[in-house]
């Protein structure tokens, strides 16, 4: 778990990057270039992996930054208490519990027993998708 680094123009859709603090997932990248003697810049538009809030970055392309280092895993649900899902890790066996996740597709396909991946980003924890 934890942060690597990488340049603004090596960012592409798809590709994860910390902004603000917050984990997020790059929606859309655009590049322009500057006059003559100056640098290109970069505009780009992400979604928070937790809180689903749209966050905008606009730097040089050659600064640097973070870009998260996800642990994707495998858990399974011991309950399903209101908000909150307990889960326990299918390799280490530790036990854990979750917010419940907002996306209703995965939510309502959540009840005991049933496998779960979930991801790690920076020491916080979210329910991905139920297998």
């Amino acid at each position: 778990m934890g942060i690597n680094y990488s340049t603004v123009g090596e960012m592409k859709e798809g590709s994860y990057i910390v902004i603000d603090g917050e984990p997020c997932r790059v929606v859309e990248v655009t590049k322009a270039k500057t006059g003559k003697h100056g640098s290109a810049k970069a505009n780009i538009i992400a979604v928070s992996i937790f809180t689903g809030a749209k966050k905008t970055l606009m730097a040089p392309v050659d600064s640097t930054v973070e870009v998260p280092i996800i642990e994707k895993r495998m858990g399974q649900v011991i309950s399903n208490v209101g908000d909150k899902v307990q889960i326990m890790d299918l390799e280490t066996y530790e036990t854990f519990e979750i917010d419940m996740p907002t996306e209703e597709d995965v939510a309502s396909k959540i009840k005991k027993d049933a496998e779960v991946e979930y991801w790690e980003v920076m020491g916080r924890k979210k329910i991905v998708r139920v297998k």
